[in-house]
C-alpha cells in the first residue's frame, strides 16, 4: 500500500492579488505585478474578475500619492465573509 502524502494547498496568484488589495495601504499595480509576477493588463484583468466576483475595489488618485495608482478592496461579496 501507497503512503498517501498531501502537500499543502497551494496559495493562488489570485489570494495574493486579494491579500495585498486587503490592506489598509493597499497596493500599486507594481507592487500587484512583483507579487504575482503578471503583466499589468493581467493584473488589471484579475482586479475585473474580482469586481465580477462582488468585491469593491477602490482607485486612489495618482496625484495624491508619489507612484502610480493605489487599487484598495473596501467592500467583499457577502459569501466571502
Amino acid at each position: 500500500m501507497s503512503k498517501s502524502t498531501s502537500t499543502p494547498p497551494r496559495e493562488t496568484k489570485t489570494a495574493i492579488l486579494r491579500k495585498l488589495l486587503s490592506r489598509k495601504a493597499g497596493a500599486d499595480l507594481d507592487a500587484l505585478q512583483s507579487a504575482t509576477g503578471w503583466q499589468p493588463h493581467s493584473v488589471r484583468a484579475a482586479m475585473s474578475g474580482l469586481r465580477k466576483a462582488g468585491y469593491t475595489i477602490d482607485r486612489a488618485d495618482p496625484a495624491k500619492t508619489s507612484s502610480g495608482a493605489v487599487y484598495r478592496i473596501t467592500s467583499g461579496p457577502e459569501s466571502a465573509t
